[in-house]
């Protein structure tokens, strides 16, 4: 299963951040994106920045080895 990210750096009007956050689950993923934008960046927790922050997931496709 391919991992999600994103990556600070690509949101429009953020300040040199250079975070990026990975999760397993859209929903994961999604909930550590929003509370780093409100405690880090200010933003107002709203459908329209979750749905701004979705748009940007990518899938990770790096090699994990065990």
């Amino acid at each position: 299963m391919a991992r999600k990210f994103i990556d600070c750096r690509e949101y429009p009007g953020t300040p040199q951040c250079t975070v990026s956050i990975a999760a397993d689950s859209e929903d994961e993923l999604l909930s550590a994106a929003v509370q780093h934008a409100v405690a880090v960046h200010g933003y107002q927790d709203s459908p329209q920045l979750r749905e701004q922050l979705r748009q940007m997931f990518k899938e990770e496709h790096a090699e994990v080895s065990h």
